[in-house]
């Protein structure tokens, strides 16, 4: 059974406060924040928040917002995606298993609109050809700022 992300409707809080811990945010507070971004500008969070946030235990929470053509925060999200792709990639999945980057790439394919896609084919480029990473590309927005497939 597919998801149609594009029907979805998300549960949004009333207002957002901010993160208990920013280097550390619950999927609750992640999903509250991304749909009220400016209640807490990004230039307030730590450095390298986007690195700290990419890991497997919120991974399918970025998933469902870069999905959400509705959220705010998509943009966001979808880099976040990127640096997961590519750190799961370059360390040869010791960062992260190959079976979940795997299940997003192919959900992507699936049910995702054209953004997904790409970066379900950008993944897929990059596994075949580790050596196309390119730092500013992957890990500091560029493929989601210049969207483009990779050859």
């Amino acid at each position: 059974m597919t998801t149609d992300w594009s029907r979805m409707v998300s549960v949004q809080q009333s207002s957002f406060h901010g993160f208990a811990n920013p280097v550390d945010p619950s999927a609750a507070e992640l999903r509250a924040w991304a749909y009220q971004p400016d209640s807490v500008p990004l230039e307030s969070m730590p450095a390298d928040w986007d690195l700290l946030v990419s890991g497997d235990r919120l991974v399918g929470t970025l998933f469902e917002l870069a999905m959400d053509r509705t959220c705010p925060a998509r943009r966001f999200a979808l880099h976040c995606l990127y640096i997961y792709a590519a750190d799961g990639i370059r360390t040869k999945f010791r960062a992260h298993p190959k079976r979940r980057l795997r299940k997003l790439v192919e959900t992507a394919e699936d049910d995702g609109d054209e953004l997904m896609a790409i970066w379900a084919h950008n993944a897929r480029v990059l596994l075949a050809r580790p050596e196309l990473f390119d730092y500013h590309d992957w890990c500091e927005g560029g493929l989601v700022r210049q969207s483009r497939r990779l050859g």
